[in-house]
């Protein structure tokens, strides 16, 4: 399989030592068949194991992982910024959103790139559509996830089976329109922000696999989701909605 288009990776990696050499290996399995692609790391003070060390290490012996140390980030949705604004800056065509520690399986990668090559704008993990999974995770976890996106496509008038998956890509494009907006969310609620903002793009949802290694949401993450629904639902119900 070939994929003619620059596209690439970003990677949270936070505290990935133990799932380190098994996540990799797995990418460099589908950047191989591929013939392309390449994995931009963003490590930051959230990390306290060897992450950053392992990233730089393989940075040096294979030049399609790049390793960004970025230890200004506050929160997880500056490292996804950081990283779209390393790979936005290096031209690449298609940029793919992932996270780290097998949670997401890196086999996914040809579906989102088949999907942004057919003509959408933006391709989106979904575990709630014929083919899609949690596998493993935690009751909590499902219920959260479940309720979130009944939740956002009520309250935010969407209309997607999964509106809280991070396993998501975009052209180039879009992720400038992102870049160019001053996000609200500061946690988990990032991806319904995000989808919500990009409703109006072509998009496709594909089924993805998904093995959440907690089963709690911070209360700080559930204030802001809270926070960040509650203000577009207003902006919406006073015929004020915001698109990009």
């Amino acid at each position: 399989m070939y994929f003619n288009n620059d596209w690439a990776l970003v990677i949270p990696m936070a505290n990935e030592e133990n799932d380190f050499v098994v996540f990799v290996n797995e990418l460099i399995k589908v950047l191989n068949r591929l013939q392309s692609g390449k994995a931009y790391f963003v490590v930051d003070n959230a990390s306290k194991d060897a992450t950053l060390q392992l990233c730089r290490d393989l940075s040096e012996k294979d030049n399609r992982f790049v390793t960004v140390w970025a230890p200004e980030n506050k929160n997880v949705v500056d490292a996804y910024i950081r990283g779209y604004r390393e790979a936005y800056k290096n031209n690449h065509e298609f940029i793919i959103e992932m996270d780290a520690g097998m949670s997401h399986d890196p086999k996914s990668i040809p579906m989102f790139l088949r999907v942004l090559n057919e003509g959408n704008e933006c391709a989106f993990g979904s575990r709630f559509i014929n083919g899609g999974s949690m596998g493993d995770s935690p009751f909590m976890r499902r219920t959260l996830s479940k309720v979130g996106t009944i939740l956002s496509n009520v309250l935010l008038g969407t209309h997607m089976y999964d509106m809280t998956s991070g396993f998501q890509g975009f052209h180039a494009s879009v992720v400038a329109d992102l870049l160019n907006y001053q996000l609200l969310s500061k946690a988990h609620f990032y991806q319904t922000e995000v989808r919500y903002l990009l409703r109006k793009k072509r998009f496709a949802e594909i089924p993805i696999h998904y093995q959440a290694p907690s089963p709690s949401v911070s209360k700080r993450a559930i204030s802001n989701s809270i926070s960040v629904l509650k203000h577009y639902f207003i902006q919406r119900l006073f015929s004020k909605p915001v698109y990009l």
